[in-house]
């Protein structure tokens, strides 16, 4: 490991393109002939498989969790706090696969990758997504990494919908689910929000009804448009308070002067949104934002989430946060509500915080010890299924 990182960090790490030539048939009644996924993974497969942890991304999420791609990056995955050797999803004891999933446009079969129908690249004829259609996907990949079994399925927001729907869709291969700041369905707050963004998008004049490959252009300020609106709704109140309060970055009051005034929060909205639009595709944020309006884990069990976690074989660990008002603890309380009432196994905590939906992000002390506290348990259970194997 390069001397430059910290003795926890899971160092330099290269992803790795998995090609899957088997045709996915999706929730909407089209087909992918074939797809790729990308991959990164941290730690060791045992030998009897049984440490192996999913991450599942949220909405701007890809395969880049944990450790750096090279000695130069500033910064480290999106999830390095939590994965790493000694972290709380331990690379020291477990095998960490995280992919950028279908419809992403990280390197994954997605609006940007070619349409074998057409030779060009798909944009905005990429095919609706549900998030059974990522599990499908990454039982797929389960298997072409010798997977049987997941020790654990692990993941935020929208992330956190994907661990529920793997625990009903393959109750035999999850241990355990992890479904931190997450919820059985979206608010219609929460899609109206979504709306805005989309609009945001569509109304760019380079957008071009999302056929702006073919055109040479790129909705850039459609693009980072929905992404202020939609950071500024994955924080708090007080966090924004306490970051930016009312503070100028330039301008003044004084009459007979001209100069714009802006303040701390508008400069650092449009750093955010400017940066997102450079590295993230609009027809991928459509596609995300519409798979996570659609998913209801309980629609097809006639809107009853205990039925639905019926169906359910693992234990679960829900985590909220109290300023998350995007994914609010009574979201998670009304997981938790219908796991008890399933009978299943669930441990359930409620983090202080003031740092809004992006808390599952971040250093907290006792949600870090919830979190290490519960996959140390993950960890020797999979320790005992190889001295028994």
């Amino acid at each position: 490991m390069n001397n430059r990182f910290p003795a926890n960090s899971a160092g330099i790490v290269t992803p790795r393109t998995i090609h899957f030539e088997e045709p996915l048939e999706l929730a909407c009644g089209r087909v992918l002939p074939h797809f790729e996924l990308v991959v990164e993974t941290y730690g060791e497969l045992n030998r009897a498989a049984s440490n192996a942890v999913l991450i599942c991304h949220a909405l701007s999420g890809h395969h880049h969790a944990a450790g750096f791609h090279t000695p130069e990056d500033k910064k480290p995955g999106w999830w390095d706090d939590y994965i790493g050797p000694g972290k709380p999803i331990d690379t020291n004891r477990f095998y960490v696969v995280a992919l950028n999933n279908i419809g992403g446009c990280h390197g994954s079969t997605g609006p940007r990758s070619i349409n074998p129908a057409t030779g060009k690249p798909w944009g905005r004829d990429f095919p609706p997504l549900r998030a059974r259609d990522w599990v499908h996907s990454q039982s797929r990949l389960a298997a072409k990494l010798g997977i049987n079994q997941w020790a654990a399925v692990v993941g935020g927001s929208l992330g956190g919908m994907n661990a529920m729907r793997w625990a009903l869709e393959y109750p035999d291969r999850v241990r355990h689910c992890v479904a931190i700041a997450s919820a059985m369905k979206l608010s219609a707050q929460n899609i109206a929000f979504n709306e805005i963004a989309r609009r945001a998008i569509k109304s760019d004049p380079d957008f071009h009804d999302g056929d702006y490959l073919s055109h040479g252009t790129l909705p850039r300020n459609g693009l980072a448009l929905a992404r202020m609106i939609g950071h500024v709704t994955y924080l708090s109140d007080e966090l924004m308070g306490t970051r930016f309060g009312r503070e100028l970055r330039s301008g003044t009051f004084e009459r007979g002067l001209d100069t714009p005034i802006e303040f701390q929060v508008e400069s650092y909205l449009r750093h955010q949104g400017d940066s997102f639009s450079e590295v993230f595709d609009a027809n991928t944020y459509l596609l995300m934002t519409k798979l996570l309006d659609y998913f209801d884990l309980a629609r097809e069990y006639n809107d009853d989430p205990v039925a639905a976690f019926s169906h359910a074989c693992c234990k679960f660990l829900v985590v909220s946060f109290t300023s998350d008002w995007r994914f609010s603890p009574q979201r998670s309380r009304e997981i938790v509500d219908a796991l008890i009432a399933a009978n299943k196994d669930v441990v359930y905590a409620n983090i202080e915080s003031d740092m809004g939906h992006d808390a599952f992000l971040l250093p907290n002390a006792r949600y870090e010890g919830v979190f290490r506290a519960y996959m140390e348990n993950v960890a020797q259970e999979a320790e005992q299924l190889v001295r028994s194997s």
